[in-house]
């Protein structure tokens, strides 16, 4: 079910356990082969095609949020972003809006990795403010971790985490909106992922990472990899919203 297209007496009918799903993506630079806008054009394809699947009858999809938080990225011209307090208080602002409509299952689908701290801390907070409210399942997911490593379903892929208009995100587009791809990708240099101080974590912003804005191997990138890597990912997607509906109450 797609909220924009529904009346509110619609709405007021559904059950109050029917999941919400809220995808938040970007608008940020990403290298000098692929839109701004690719964050936002990748998780709405991935929200159309589960929303081929059965279990997109039994949730409500809001429209893509394609403003996130990129300020790591604000070195590069045509990316936007809300700084981290005002994106985590936007995204408790869209929460408690269908907790106040009696709604009870939210989830967060991200689509854009600097999305995820945000997103994760400011449910962490409304469940304290809600804290006795315990019907409430507050929930993020980032559609490329929900199910497991791609690189077991999906044969020839070089890389075995996302990166940034990397071979996963370039693959993708060249399945998508190929128009849209800048130049011959076969040609791009490979930009290390680093260490980055593993085990520990490193603050960073891009250009300490990369100077042309990608992170990965966009060379190995083909249509044909897109074409499967949409496929996985909103089969996973799907598997979660279904442990969403079907969800008892526990912890699990």
């Amino acid at each position: 079910m797609n909220l924009s297209e529904l009346s509110w007496p619609v709405i007021a009918e559904l059950p109050r356990k029917t999941p919400i799903v809220l995808p938040i993506a970007a608008l940020e630079q990403h290298g000098r082969h692929l839109p701004v806008f690719t964050d936002t054009l990748l998780l709405g394809e991935v929200v159309r095609r589960v929303q081929e699947l059965p279990i997109a009858q039994q949730c409500l999809f809001a429209p893509v949020q394609w403003l996130g938080h990129s300020h790591h990225h604000l070195d590069f011209p045509g990316t936007l972003s809300l700084a981290g307090r005002h994106y985590i208080e936007m995204l408790q602002g869209l929460a408690r809006c269908w907790i106040e409509h009696g709604f009870s299952r939210l989830v967060f689908l991200n689509g854009h990795g600097g999305n995820i701290v945000p997103v994760q801390q400011a449910l962490f907070e409304l469940k304290q403010e809600f804290r006795d409210y315990r019907e409430l399942l507050l929930l993020s997911l980032t559609y490329w971790e929900a199910g497991g490593n791609p690189r077991e379903a999906v044969s020839g892929l070089v890389q075995s985490q996302m990166g940034h208009a990397c071979e996963w995100e370039t693959s993708m587009m060249l399945r998508l909106a190929p128009q849209w791809v800048v130049g011959d990708v076969s040609q791009l240099p490979e930009v290390p992922f680093g260490s980055g101080f593993a085990p520990g974590y490193r603050a960073w912003v891009m250009p300490e990472r990369s100077e042309p804005g990608h992170i990965g191997a966009p060379a190995a990138a083909t249509a044909e990899k897109g074409e499967a890597l949409f496929t996985f990912f909103a089969r996973s997607v799907a598997d979660f919203l279904e442990r969403v509906v079907h969800w008892d109450g526990s912890w699990q």
